[in-house]
């Protein structure tokens, strides 16, 4: 699936007749609930012994999926601009792949 289609379809399931701050502060509640919900998934499965559940990290990830759409609209970019960004960002960052010395040295 595209990611700008997946935006625009995501945005099919929003609650209607919210502003732009409204918008904005449900996706960021919404991420950090649903990163919550992501970090107890593993957690579990690193210190209480639970199978690791990949079928319920992928749900996860989808509702943070879901909210970044919903932010990414409320900010009038799409998901595709914003993840080349990220990427152009990275590439400056660590031209050649990770490294921990740019890491630990970054010139930004």
């Amino acid at each position: 699936m595209n990611v700008n289609d997946y935006q625009r379809l995501a945005l099919r399931s929003e609650a209607p007749q919210r502003t732009r701050n409204e918008r904005l502060l449900n996706a960021a509640l919404g991420l950090c609930g649903e990163a919550g919900e992501w970090a107890d998934t593993l957690k579990k499965h690193v210190f209480h012994d639970h199978p690791l559940d990949t079928a319920a990290l992928s749900k996860e990830l989808g509702d943070i999926l879901w909210y970044v759409a919903i932010a990414c609209d409320a900010l009038e970019l799409e998901m595709s601009d914003v993840m080349a960004e990220n990427i152009a960002k990275l590439r400056q960052r660590y031209p050649d792949g990770f490294s921990a010395e740019r890491s630990l040295h970054r010139a930004e």
